[in-house]
């Protein structure tokens, strides 16, 4: 499904962009534009395929047809292309308006490359990243916690024959469920954040809800782990049980603090300070 057209910015030049099949797609003549400057915007693009004849030979997948709303104000559909098409391009553009990106690119894939050697930078870089974003250092150390439980748990699900995201998607849902009452989905929708973004929902719960989700995922991790179950149906009860024992865990922690752990509170915003209260 496609959905509204939006407009993004560079540099104060408008990028048209679409969001089509859970992720954004842009205009890609408007970034060529953005970054050439160029009166010819058709002439550009076919100069620059015929230059790079690998682009050239898969320009069919990496652009895609789709409607936008064009200057004379009616939509028609125009070449677009997703995040990573639109970086793929743009290693093809001799501006020097691209160099910046290009730089970017290649520190991007270098920096890759260290921690598939050192795993630890990848941590360390996460860890720089929150705190560049003003989140408490307590919660980042929940939070990277949390994504090593769940890394732990997705191997798990792989070693029981669990391979595609539909399936993990199901499981989680399970866990969630049975933990707090709510799908990751249904959850979003609670806490107010774009359930069709790539928003992630944990970097928006307070710590007890970071807690809670980190224990059904360890004991789900532990019962598959002693029961080896086979098969998807197999993989949802054992789900189902692990996100239980968080939920009864966060029933008995609500009845002792007299109030509920679950919060529609969120990290949305853009307060220096990031502060998700507690809902009392």
């Amino acid at each position: 499904m496609t959905r509204h057209d939006s407009i993004a910015l560079f540099e104060s030049t408008e990028i048209r962009k679409v969001w089509h099949e859970g992720q954004w797609y842009f205009s890609m003549g408007d970034i060529i534009f953005a970054l050439t400057d160029s009166s010819d915007v058709a002439q550009y693009v076919k100069k620059m395929r015929s230059r790079d004849p690998i682009l050239q030979n898969n320009w069919g997948t990496i652009c895609t047809p789709l409607e936008m709303i064009t200057k004379d104000g009616k939509k028609r559909k125009i070449q677009t292309a997703n995040t990573e098409g639109i970086l793929r391009i743009i290693q093809s553009v001799p501006s020097p308006r691209a160099e910046p990106f290009k730089q970017w690119l290649a520190k991007v894939g270098y920096e890759r490359i260290q921690e598939i050697e050192d795993p630890e930078l990848a941590q360390q870089r996460m860890k720089a990243l929150y705190e560049q974003k003003w989140y408490p250092a307590d919660w980042i150390d929940k939070r990277l916690r949390g994504i090593a439980i769940r890394q732990n748990l997705t191997d798990e699900w792989r070693e029981r024959g669990i391979t595609e995201q539909r399936d993990y998607a199901i499981l989680t849902a399970e866990i969630s469920r049975a933990t707090f009452g709510m799908t990751p989905s249904e959850y979003k929708e609670y806490k107010n954040l774009p359930t069709k973004s790539k928003t992630n929902l944990r970097d928006h719960m307070t710590d007890l809800e970071l807690i809670f989700t980190m224990l059904g995922e360890r004991v789900t991790t532990e019962l598959s782990a002693n029961e080896q179950p086979e098969w998807l149906p197999e993989n949802q009860t054992v789900a189902k049980r692990g996100g239980r024992v968080a939920g009864n865990a966060r029933l008995e922690t609500e009845k002792e603090l007299g109030r509920s752990v679950i919060t529609p509170e969120n990290y949305l915003g853009d307060s220096k300070k990031k502060t998700l209260p507690e809902n009392k």
